[in-house]
């Protein structure tokens, strides 16, 4: 028999789950921010490098959002559409 309870602690743990997957993806803002601190000190050291340098930079920069993005969708999928929150709402129901 599921209970309000067991639907009170799978939803604190959707809600925990989403809040850490959002922490971590916070974290790539970190790495964003040193990988342009490493490319502007490169271009200032090396003006000729510049351009290959920047596209460098704007690739790196692409793949570390992509962190962040994936964070943000395993939180939007653990607090709208969790499949083991739906599952135990179902058995509540039938309960």
């Amino acid at each position: 028999m599921v209970g309000l309870d067991a639907i009170a602690l799978v939803g604190m743990g959707s809600v925990l789950g989403a809040g850490i997957a959002v922490g971590m993806g916070g974290l790539a803002a970190l790495g964003e921010g040193q990988a342009a601190k490493q490319a502007l000190a490169s271009m200032v050291a090396q003006p000729d490098m510049a351009n290959e340098v920047r596209s460098t930079m704007f690739v790196s920069m692409a793949m570390i959002e992509s962190t962040a993005i994936y964070s943000l969708l395993v939180a939007m999928i653990l607090l709208f559409s969790n499949p083991i929150f739906n599952k135990v709402i179902e058995l509540a129901a039938q309960a």
